[in-house]
């Protein structure tokens, strides 16, 4: 791919990118929906990884190893998570 190309089509993704962070900005103080910002969410990182780390040019046995890496991590988080929110419980506060 020429150089050209691949900067045309690195901008058209960021600003991609751009509405869509607007897009959350709106859903946040009109219609919160958790989900449906997830799923924005999602197909933003979806975009910068394959675009702005190239996932894309590499070969698809890479990408299927990084799925479970990935889930991991997700998991991982959500146990952190569930004890952030109980400590937040335990925190005493001035009478």
């Amino acid at each position: 791919m020429s150089e050209e190309g691949s900067l045309k089509t690195d901008l058209m993704v960021y600003v991609g990118i751009l509405v869509m962070a607007g897009v959350q900005i709106f859903m946040a103080y009109y219609s919160p929906g958790v989900i449906r910002m997830l799923i924005v969410a999602a197909i933003q990182a979806f975009l910068a990884v394959m675009f702005f780390m190239h996932l894309r040019d590499e070969k698809s046995s890479l990408r299927l190893a990084l799925m479970p890496a990935t889930l991991f991590v997700l998991v991982m988080l959500n146990m952190v998570w569930a004890d952030s929110f109980r400590l937040i419980q335990f925190r005493s506060f001035p009478k």
